[in-house]
């Protein structure tokens, strides 16, 4: 098992940055790949970033590719999401995702999820 904590959501301005935090616990960190997801009202959840559990491998959601970076601290059990350039389009809830992987289709997946931050980034 593994729990999960979402933390540093908030309100933004469109061309702001936020940064998410992601608190692990359960399982050993380091050989686990983790990510974030979103889901905004009306919408499908969606991938955002993912990144193996050496940290040295890293993807991204094509909406989000050269404005978010996803990066882990395996001494301290944390995932983080840094948010620059946010648009209102950006406007969703968040959440953490622990043993993240692409399934058959490339549609990526998560065995372990945490309870999401909301984001808003206003216009």
């Amino acid at each position: 098992q593994v729990q999960l904590v979402e933390s540093g959501g908030g309100l933004a301005q469109a061309g702001g940055s936020l940064r998410l935090s992601c608190a692990a616990s359960g399982r050993t960190f380091s050989s686990c790949s983790m990510g974030w997801f979103r889901q905004a009202p009306g919408k499908e959840r969606e991938f955002v970033a993912a990144i193996k559990g050496s940290g040295g491998n890293t993807d991204y959601g094509d909406s989000v590719k050269g404005r978010f970076t996803i990066s882990r601290d395996n001494a301290k059990n944390m995932v983080y999401l840094q948010m620059n350039s946010l648009e209102p389009e950006d406007t969703a809830v968040y959440y953490c995702a622990a043993d993240i992987g692409r399934l058959l289709g490339g549609r990526w997946s998560a065995n372990y999820w945490g309870q999401g931050t909301q984001v808003t980034v206003s216009s």
